[in-house]
């Protein structure tokens, strides 16, 4: 069976390990359109101008293609992938990331990829891999069922936030102090309804007139 979805909008890839991580992450960056960088989100930036910019080139006689735009009609996806190797068995993209492997954030977002991939070329794509520079190595990535399942379900997900504007909550917890965004989330802020409300309640307060303002 088809999907059907109720609003025509593209969901880009990259929102896909956004909402993985956090969904209040992903809403900051793709709904109200902010981004902060630190040191992690340079890097990362970076390493994947480097990538992107090599030519396209053959290995063993295996075609390597950089940078390619990337899309799904069925899907409603939208992105590019860092490098997508022509196997002989098939089309294989290769993620970069920066740090070191970590959760399947990633996973999700290389399966999203292949999702576009054998749409966009009639090809069946079974596995691909994610290069993790901090430790110079790639991890296979196979794209069970069940990986592709929750692919999908996330992208519908992060769909509905989108034509919703949403805002998730504030998670307030060990992912917030490494996350570039941080300073626009303030999750221990709003992370914690008593001190958000004594915070509201100060700054509306009305000021005190003197006798000698009367």
């Amino acid at each position: 069976m088809e999907p059907w979805f109720e609003a025509e909008i593209d969901v880009p890839i990259s929102a896909i390990e956004h909402f993985s991580y956090c969904p209040r992450q992903c809403a900051l960056i793709h709904v109200e359109q902010t981004f902060d960088e630190n040191q992690y989100t340079i890097r990362g930036r970076l390493a994947h101008e480097r990538v992107d910019k090599g030519e396209e080139s053959a290995a063993d006689g295996v075609r390597i293609l950089r940078g390619i735009p990337l899309w799904s009609e069925r899907y409603r996806l939208r992105g590019k992938a860092d490098v997508v190797e022509l196997r002989p068995e098939g089309p294989y993209p290769i993620e970069y990331k920066v740090g070191r492997p970590h959760g399947v954030h990633a996973d999700l977002q290389l399966c999203a990829q292949a999702l576009c991939l054998e749409e966009m070329l009639s090809a069946e794509v079974p596995r691909g891999a994610i290069f993790h520079h901090a430790v110079r190595r790639r991890t296979e990535v196979v794209f069970t069922d069940s990986l592709r399942s929750r692919t999908i379900e996330m992208a519908e997900d992060i769909r509905e936030m989108l034509v919703a504007q949403r805002l998730p909550a504030a998670p307030n917890d060990a992912r917030c102090p490494r996350c570039s965004l941080i300073n626009a989330c303030l999750p221990s802020v709003v992370g914690e309804p008593h001190r958000l409300r004594g915070l509201q309640g100060a700054l509306f307060r009305p000021l005190e007139v003197g006798p000698s303002d009367a």
